[in-house]
């Protein structure tokens, strides 16, 4: 085992007797080449044009061939990255590098992109580029509670194959963090806006220790030194040039580097409106801008310069830099003339299936040591799906655990909520108005908890990135991630829900004891289930907090509103009909009156108490008992003060809650808990596929 927490496998050398076994062929450099790369976009327009979705064009060559309704965001971009150097495009804003790094990792539509991409001269896309590459975002996709050592474990957890032993992780973990430069910060957490944490530079090159932990093959970066300081940065491409040379592709963006980060550069490509200006080494600037007629004076930063002077091009005229695009061509021709002729590379003897499998047991790519052949050697996952989930479920409480503050929010809500139904609803009687109370408790009882729910809607707009991220390479399955969701949320809805059981239900005086108490505890947990499923669905269709808090309330409404409290279902029409029955919040409002109504012998009215709610109910006592005896001649029975006229079977059936028992309510509520959380996978799976169109 080295020091790298890698598996060695021998190839090679000796065996036991001391015989010689097949020689080991030095490794075969990786270079990754891209020939004439061009990805074109409709233009966004005013008016109703401009709501129509945009389709992407492969169409080639410059921005002139193009329709005047589409736009160029690539034109025919050529160039090569090598293992052992570091590869930056550089350019303006809009100048087209972020789109031409996404291109080459796989991240655009191929059918959107014309040219060819490929890895030591064999195409390269699909399943094979995702399990050797990695892709680290601009933006620094954390969890805020981890430590930087459990946030690279929890990333070895998912990358390194089960082949592999924890200690040999746990090596691997601390040699990254000492490659990282991170030793004196392992166990800081990440921190965010409301938690003290590591500092920007430590929180770039975490993140970017997240996706190399498995030891990439090629690595593409977006602007991994935006917003940092000139150490911080400094430090930053230092440690990709650590890794660049140990046998990796590195290619990444870049703004406007300092000198010493220019120094320490391999290869640039630089970039406007879609065109190649300059492409060759940082030395190789001087000598281009001097033969182009804009020397570059000694005392000034040669990227500075060239992207300055590229501005201006593009500020003077319509064409931009097209003569400088154009003057490159000529420069690339004669250099490639010069470098043919005294540095002609062989053809590699390997395929590139043989040259991953080589480079597998020298120890890069550590997801797949250990694990098959070398036409298997890199799998498609690295774990099977419950040690995912398992992962997934203790990074998730991990995190959480020590957010108590969140979980308090929720809880004191809930008991918020209880306390001023109880205190509202205290002690209700066995009257008819008693029974029209116990509706507005259990309406508003039941609708609160779905209200409650929408808490659950930040997490995965939050976290959406964060999936993205993970997901892209195949660090785990999204099943896997659908599951370990349900699994994390469903703990505090059960603390949740006997709390408002027991804050309400004895104090509203609830009938039935201790089994209507279970069932009341359980269509509330049903409850919980199917909101927070609900609002988990919709955090996967609505990607912004605010609109998604818009829509939740609304539909919840409409919920309410078809639920049966306001208008009774046999006088709900027919064309609205169906909205009843797909609200969420029917099942357990007609639930819980069966829960409390069931008992056919409890009476809720009792002789002139059945002219409560009518004209008689003014008159004295006395012309109430001749209107009762008058009642009981005509149908023929004897009337009395005492005789029970509405028994809870009659509540139901004046309520038209009789389709379903509460049983059966209890089972379609936590249903509609799974049904929404499969919809969410459904979602996750079609829609987010985080590649360009």
């Amino acid at each position: 085992m080295s020091n790298s927490g890698h598996i060695a496998v021998d190839v090679g050398g000796a065996d036991e007797d001391g015989r010689d076994l097949m020689p080991v062929s030095p490794p075969v450099p990786y270079v990754l080449s891209f020939t004439d790369l061009s990805y074109s976009v409709r233009k966004r327009q005013d008016g109703l044009r401009g709501c129509l979705p945009s389709r992407a064009s492969n169409r080639l060559a410059s921005s002139d061939a193009l329709p005047s309704n589409m736009k160029a965001l690539l034109a025919g971009v050529s160039g090569e990255a090598r293992e052992g150097e570091l590869f930056a495009v550089m350019g303006a804003s809009g100048s087209g590098k972020s789109t031409l790094v996404d291109a080459l990792a796989g991240r655009v539509a191929r059918g959107s992109l014309g040219g060819a991409v490929t890895l030591n001269g064999e195409p390269l896309h699909g399943r094979r580029l995702r399990a050797i590459s990695a892709y680290v975002m601009q933006d620094d996709l954390l969890y805020p509670m981890l430590t930087v050592r459990e946030t690279l474990l929890f990333a070895a957890e998912f990358r390194l194959s089960r082949a592999l032993s924890p200690a040999a992780k746990r090596e691997r973990v601390d040699a990254l963090i000492g490659q990282l430069g991170l030793a004196n910060a392992a166990d800081t957490v990440i921190g965010d806006e409301g938690h003290r944490g590591v500092s920007g530079g430590e929180r770039r090159r975490v993140s970017i220790g997240t996706d190399i932990i498995h030891d990439p093959i090629l690595l593409f970066l977006d602007e991994p030194t935006s917003g940092l300081d000139s150490a911080s940065a400094f430090m930053v491409v230092q440690v990709l040039r650590t890794i660049a040379r140990s046998g990796s592709v590195v290619v990444m963006t870049i703004h406007q580097p300092s000198s010493r980060i220019l120094g320490i550069l391999g290869r640039l490509l630089l970039l406007s409106r879609g065109r190649t200006v300059y492409a060759g080494t940082p030395a190789g600037l001087k000598p281009f801008f001097s033969e182009f007629g804009t020397p570059i004076p000694d005392n000034e930063n040669p990227a500075e310069f060239a992207l300055d002077t590229i501005r201006e091009l593009e500020g003077s005229s319509p064409d931009g830099a097209k003569p400088l695009a154009d003057f490159n061509a000529g420069w690339q021709a004669t250099q490639k003339l010069i470098t043919d002729g005294n540095n002609k590379r062989p053809p590699s003897p390997l395929t590139l299936e043989m040259a991953i499998a080589e480079s597998v047991s020298r120890g890069k790519l550590v997801a797949g040591s250990g694990t098959g052949t070398a036409a298997t050697s890199v799998p498609t996952y690295a774990n099977p799906l419950p040690v995912e989930v398992w992962v997934l479920i203790k990074r998730s409480f991990t995190n959480t655990r020590r957010m108590p503050e969140l979980f308090g929010l929720r809880l004191g809500t809930i008991m918020v909520t209880g306390l001023i139904l109880a205190t509202i609803f205290l002690h209700l009687d066995d009257t008819p108005k008693g029974v029209q109370e116990r509706f507005g408790f259990f309406a508003m009882g039941m609708s609160t908890m779905f209200y409650v729910c929408a808490d659950a809607l930040p997490v995965f707009v939050q976290e959406r990135h964060i999936y993205l991220r993970e997901t892209a390479h195949n660090a785990y399955r999204r099943i896997s991630y659908v599951l370990a969701n349900a699994v994390v949320s469903f703990p505090p809805l059960v603390v949740l829900s006997l709390a408002f059981a027991v804050t309400t239900f004895f104090a509203v005086g609830l009938a039935g004891g201790g089994s209507s108490f279970l069932f009341f505890s359980l269509i509330i947990l049903a409850s919980l289930w199917a909101g927070s499923g609900f609002v988990t669905f919709l955090s996967a269709v609505v990607p912004h907090v605010m609109l998604g808090y818009t829509v939740v309330v609304a539909i919840l409404a409409y919920f309410l509103l078809f639920s049966g409290f306001f208008i009774n279902r046999d006088r709900i029409p027919d064309y609205w009909i169906w909205f009843h029955y797909m609200s969420l919040v029917k099942y357990p409002y007609q639930a819980v009156l069966q829960n409390e109504f069931s008992d056919a012998s409890r009476c809720f009215a009792r002789g002139i108490e059945m002219f409560e709610g009518t004209p008689i109910a003014g008159m004295s006592e006395a012309v109430k008992m001749k209107v009762l005896h008058a009642i009981g001649n005509t149908l023929g029975t004897h009337m009395t003060a005492q005789t029970c006229v509405v028994t809870g079977a009659d509540v139901l059936k004046q309520q038209a809650v009789t389709d379903l028992g509460k049983w059966m309510c209890l089972l379609v509520t936590a249903g509609f808990g799974f049904f929404f959380r499969a919809l969410f996978y459904v979602v996750l799976l079609v829609g987010s596929k985080n590649k360009r169109k």
